[in-house]
């Protein structure tokens, strides 16, 4: 393992961002290599948080596909991320990804400053696992379009995604305790949505 590749596995999730930002054209595949070991946590956290920003119509389902792809990854124990050729091959542009983070690195690098490596039962081959299974969950509902439907997913899976980077028990405690308020409001929509048909099937069955 040379020097080099061990400093950049150190670098601050915030460095390797601006550095992405002031990147040209880059191919996805070689932003997984810039993150190297850490390329799971980094892409879930990469990929979902600027969903929380107002983007045009049909970002979260782009955003969301690559995360549907990678969740599922994670859940099987998977270290190093699998990528399509097509997707590998995906170009992204620096300006791009600075228009989707200039405004939430100041934001990031505040994090960073509190995060650190702590209660680390929570991670390991059962703890991974589970951050896998329940972003896979959310990044099918990501992809929906439903609107503002895609705003606690994201924040989720950015949440567990900065966990898992940072190996943080307490984000990741704060990730599950989203991931519950998530599932409890989808219920309640899904819940809403089914009784509204079943008023609307009442109201023109008896019309």
């Amino acid at each position: 393992m040379s020097d080099h590749w061990a400093e950049e596995q150190q670098k601050p999730i915030s460095v390797v961002l601006r550095e992405l930002c002031a990147e040209d054209d880059m191919r996805l595949g070689d932003i997984v290599d810039r993150f190297g070991r850490r390329a799971l946590g980094s892409l879930l956290f990469v990929l979902a948080i600027p969903n929380l920003l107002p983007l045009p119509p049909g970002s979260s389902t782009v955003l969301g596909a690559p995360l549907l792809l990678l969740s599922p990854q994670l859940a099987l124990g998977v270290h190093a991320p699998w990528l399509p050729n097509w997707l590998e091959n995906r170009t992204i542009s620096g300006a791009d990804l600075s228009r989707a983070f200039n405004r939430l690195l100041p934001l990031v690098e505040r994090i960073e400053k509190i995060s650190t490596p702590r209660l680390g039962f929570m991670f390991g081959t059962i703890g991974d696992r589970a951050i896998g299974v329940i972003c896979s969950l959310l990044s099918f509902v990501l992809i929906l379009p439903i609107p503002l439907g895609n705003l606690l997913p994201a924040l989720t899976i950015g949440v567990l995604g900065f966990a898992l980077l940072q190996r943080d028990g307490l984000f990741a405690t704060a990730g599950y305790i989203l991931a519950a308020f998530s599932g409890l409001l989808l219920y309640l929509a899904a819940d809403a949505v089914i009784a509204g048909v079943r008023l609307l099937v009442n109201w023109f069955g008896g019309a």
